[in-house]
């Protein structure tokens, strides 16, 4: 009767642990899931066109960098019950606190006017006009916030989470049609057998630049921001953490499988293409281009429906997201009102801030044309990863403040980790530097 008893209460602990990590789950997930955003989107259908399959290894390298990152603001938040920008400004004063403030409403603002660019390339293949997908996004997206309720807008966006899925199924079709002679041993090879063949489609500088752009869309300024008010706003405490921090490490390699399958389904189809490399500068330009670059029309035209309804729901979760983080961190600041359980009246500068930014951001996207929309997603998360280094510092200077944080301060390995990857986007951003400066010295002009 002992071991029965035991096993009834083992099994009723192991009950209620999956209970609490369901409940725990989202903040994580939705942060990395819409960190494979529109831009991002356009990233790496450029890396798989113009490297093949030898950037895959980067994700290795990618997954633990996310996760150490993001894992920070589940402590963080869960400890102190304040959004980063409001830690920044009590940690440091209003001098760092305004410069933080400044870059992240700079880098979300461009941020949010690629997730608008990638929605209307999206819904164009759908022959919307941009127009109509602009108003009617925002009005959806200000639908999904206003209804008072954390809980109610975390829920909608883990269901749009879903469709960044879609990818999968696009790689396998592509890796089917393609050209790939070893096919999935070749995949196989890009994670640990990296080689780059330079030419007119990828130079020294190129490569360069494409590396800060995977770094720069999958850990941004805005990820710490969101997290960490999420946390708050869940109402997630100091024994949530340990689940908050399963969620963060799922997210992180779910979307570096999608970002990687991204890769692989471009680099099948444009890199190894029997004619030649074909060079693709956006996404919306990839789904284009699926139709007449597989042999079977039916499967070109499902890849392509594929890609664009999974490059409007990156778009979207993105400008979601996004908007969000820049609402919270102004509500902090200026100390509105700031959080999804208040209602219009409850909160109004709150919403506010989020519609302007999705408005202006909107209009932005339909003013442009075709080259400086692809211009400006690639610029966008180079400057993403050029200013993460100062907002990774400050990060990891709060949670190494014992009275802040008590026993949920750094460990030594934390430390180690998170500084070795501040080190290396630094490193990466001055060579990036150095390579605009020096062109001749990559091979450029």
């Amino acid at each position: 009767m002992y071991w029965i008893s035991k096993s009834i209460h083992n099994i009723g602990r192991l009950k209620r642990r999956w209970l609490i990590l369901l409940a725990v789950l989202g903040p994580g997930i939705i942060t990395m899931v819409a960190d494979n955003d529109a831009g991002g989107i356009s990233t790496y259908a450029q890396t798989g066109a113009k490297t093949g399959f030898n950037m895959l290894w980067a994700f290795v390298i990618l997954v633990p960098m996310a996760y150490y990152v993001q894992e920070m603001t589940v402590r963080l938040g869960a400890v102190t019950k304040r959004g980063h920008a409001e830690a920044i400004f009590d940690g440091f004063g209003k001098f760092w606190g305004w410069f933080s403030i400044f870059d992240l409403a700079l880098i979300n603002w461009l941020t949010l006017v690629t997730e608008y660019i990638g929605m209307t390339q999206a819904m164009r293949i759908f022959h919307i006009p941009e127009w109509i997908t602009v108003f009617g996004v925002t009005a959806l997206l200000l639908g999904i916030v206003i209804s008072g309720k954390y809980w109610t807008f975390e829920k909608v966006t883990l269901f749009f989470c879903l469709f960044n899925l879609v990818y999968i199924p696009a790689a396998v079709w592509a890796m089917m049609s393609g050209n790939v002679d070893q096919g999935w041993s070749a995949v196989a090879k890009g994670f640990y057998h990296p080689q780059f063949e330079f030419n007119s489609f990828l130079t020294p500088a190129a490569l360069i630049t494409l590396v800060m752009a995977n770094i720069g869309t999958t850990i941004t300024p805005w990820q710490i921001f969101f997290q960490q008010s999420a946390v708050v706003d869940k109402g997630m405490d100091i024994k949530d953490v340990k689940f908050g921090k399963i969620d963060t490490l799922f997210g992180a390699c779910l979307t570096c499988a999608v970002a990687a399958f991204i890769i692989i389904t471009t680099a099948a189809l444009f890199y190894y293409n029997p004619s030649g490399q074909i060079a693709v500068e956006s996404a919306a330009q990839t789904a284009e281009q699926m139709p007449h670059v597989m042999p079977n029309h039916t499967w070109g035209d499902w890849a392509r429906l594929l890609f664009a309804i999974g490059l409007f729901d990156a778009g979207f979760l993105g400008a979601l997201c996004i908007s969000l983080a820049t609402s919270w961190a102004m509500g902090e600041v200026f100390g509105w009102a700031h959080s999804l359980n208040k209602s219009v009246r409850e909160a109004p500068w709150f919403y506010v801030a989020y519609v302007l930014m999705l408005l202006s951001a909107g209009v932005v996207s339909l003013v442009s044309t075709q080259s400086q929309q692809n211009a400006i997603t690639i610029f966008v998360q180079v400057v993403a990863v050029t200013l993460l280094p100062a907002a990774l510092i400050f990060l990891i200077l709060l949670l190494n403040d014992k009275p802040l944080m008590g026993e949920h301060v750094n460990t030594r390995w934390q430390n180690f980790a998170n500084w070795s990857i501040t080190v290396f986007v630094i490193l990466v951003s001055s060579l990036f530097g150095i390579s605009v400066l020096f062109p001749e010295w990559f091979g450029g002009k």
